[in-house]
């Protein structure tokens, strides 16, 4: 699986909706940005791409 973030479409910290709202803590605020900090744990939901605002998020099954 791959969770990727399109960097030129996020907003960053000053959203962080997919932050607050993934069930499982997939991603995190690291400095200045949103990142991926455990794809592992990544269990399809979509809510991350359901909620962000610029559609700067991808989740591919492999």
């Amino acid at each position: 699986m791959s969770v990727v973030i399109d960097y030129d479409k996020c907003k960053g910290p000053e959203c962080a909706e997919c932050v607050n709202t993934c069930p499982v803590e997939v991603f995190e605020i690291q400095g200045n940005k949103v990142v991926v900090a455990r794809e592992s744990d990544c269990t399809l939901c979509m809510v991350c791409v359901d909620v962000c605002p610029t559609n700067a998020i991808t989740v591919k099954e492999d």
